[in-house]
């Protein structure tokens, strides 16, 4: 288990969050569990932490690890998040809300989950696999069309077209199951030596669309933004260009006094609240510095995000 490893930006996160003691944060992403540790050794007795995990697996070790009364893990996705904080009555009482949209190592390193070209297992790919079902049960069944369009659209490789033409062909001969019959399969199309950028980049794919996970993104991005206390920061990191347009587009709406419209004068009390209606300030875009990529090279492609609710 991967629990207090380093992820990116930890010792940073305190200034990124702003961290009152006696403040009431979420982490949406759990993972590991680093950024919830780090959260809650700057809370005093009165401060609170909520953290979701989509992964029933992670919750069940994480609970075991930390044990504290200022802390609950609830095993949901973040996308729910809103009927436990109606629930908990702190609606607008959120200081800090952080996501790690980044794949935990402890969920690549198992093979069983089929998340990594690495590891040779079932083709599942499923966050939580009591729900839905795996990739390979999909992939065995859909159209061309709605493949291509699948892979184009998430991994926004070149090589789509010619890739999901071959899972066709391959399937009517063997059941794609393993991710090994993958990567067999990018293999007869990629004929580069380095393909590791292409292996990640259509796993990556197959794992966003069959977790929904951009869509649950752009949702939850809203409901953040609801539930925050004024002055309360969002603090997002992403890992791929996808992830960080959403999470880019969603600061830029709420805080671009340039996305107003201006009406024609004179006004109305209703258009000039609509005017003064920038809601977020944007803190800025941030990557690891060259040591912390030197010390973990996963975290090279890492983006973080902030944003102040006003």
């Amino acid at each position: 288990m991967c629990f207090f490893h380093n992820p990116p930006f930890l010792n940073l996160i305190n200034n990124f969050l702003n961290i009152k003691k006696d403040g009431i944060y979420i982490d949406c992403t759990f993972g590991c569990g680093s950024y919830s540790i780090n959260i809650l050794n700057n809370l005093n007795k009165d401060g609170r932490l909520i953290a979701f995990d989509y992964d029933p697996k992670t919750v069940f070790l994480g609970k075991k690890i930390i044990n504290d009364n200022r802390f609950i893990l609830i095993n949901d996705n973040f996308i729910n998040m809103n009927k436990y904080i109606k629930k908990f009555n702190l609606y607008n009482k959120i200081n800090g809300i952080i996501f790690d949209l980044g794949i935990s190592s402890y969920q690549l390193n198992d093979s069983k989950r089929g998340f990594s070209f690495l590891r040779n297992g079932p083709l599942d790919m499923r966050i939580n696999q009591n729900f839905g079902f795996p990739l390979s049960k999909w992939l065995n069944i859909v159209k061309k069309k709605d493949l291509y369009k699948i892979i184009k659209m998430y991994s926004e490789e070149k090589f789509s077209k010619k890739i999901a033409n071959k899972i066709i062909l391959y399937r009517k001969l063997k059941y794609l199951n393993t991710t090994l019959d993958l990567c067999k399969i990018i293999n007869l199309v990629i004929k580069f030596k380095k393909k590791y950028k292409n292996y990640a980049r259509i796993f990556q794919a197959f794992r966003i669309f069959i977790n929904n996970e951009l869509n649950n993104l752009s949702k939850t991005l809203e409901i953040s933004y609801n539930i925050l206390a004024n002055k309360g920061r969002l603090v997002v990191i992403s890992f791929h260009s996808l992830e960080d347009r959403i999470v880019k587009n969603f600061i830029k709406k709420k805080s671009d006094i340039n996305n107003i419209f201006l009406p024609e004068i004179p006004l109305t009390f209703k258009e000039i609240n609509n005017f003064n209606s920038i809601k977020m300030i944007n803190l800025g875009k941030f990557k690891p510095s060259y040591l912390d990529i030197k010390n973990n090279r996963k975290i090279r492609s890492a983006i973080l995000r902030v944003s102040e609710k006003i």
